[in-house]
């Protein structure tokens, strides 16, 4: 884990409460996944490129299931980020599925990937207000 990492963690973990835990998770997933790029082109990989690009673009999100997530993710990363939250891997699945494409929404502001991305924890800590 780098310094970001280090620092990022430190201060969701300050945040408590559940959207500060479920902060940690996403930034864990990305980091895990290659970052948005690699979030992104997971899912797409998946058949899931409708809604890659609803959640890029300037439009309506489409929506994602929880199964969803969880067949995109592996049962085993669901497993783990909800053993580090202490609820079932169902409940983690369906906040990610909940919160996923909003968080990619706002990583997008411009309706494309780039340089210029959001930063996710950023974006996260926008979301948390």
């Amino acid at each position: 884990m780098g310094l970001f990492d280090s620092l990022a963690s430190s201060m969701l973990g300050k945040l408590g409460g559940e959207k500060g835990a479920i902060a940690q998770v996403a930034v864990d997933l990305f980091n895990q996944n290659g970052g948005l790029p690699g979030v992104l082109e997971k899912f797409k990989s998946a058949g899931f490129t409708d809604e890659v690009v609803s959640w890029v673009g300037k439009g309506a999100n489409m929506q994602i299931s929880a199964e969803q997530i969880t067949q995109v993710l592996g049962s085993t990363t669901i497993q783990t980020a909800a053993n580090k939250l202490g609820i079932n891997a169902s409940e983690i699945s369906a906040k990610i599925a909940e919160y996923l494409p909003q968080v990619i929404d706002r990583m997008t502001p411009n309706g494309e990937v780039g340089r210029d991305s959001g930063n996710l924890l950023t974006t996260l800590l926008g979301m948390l207000k």
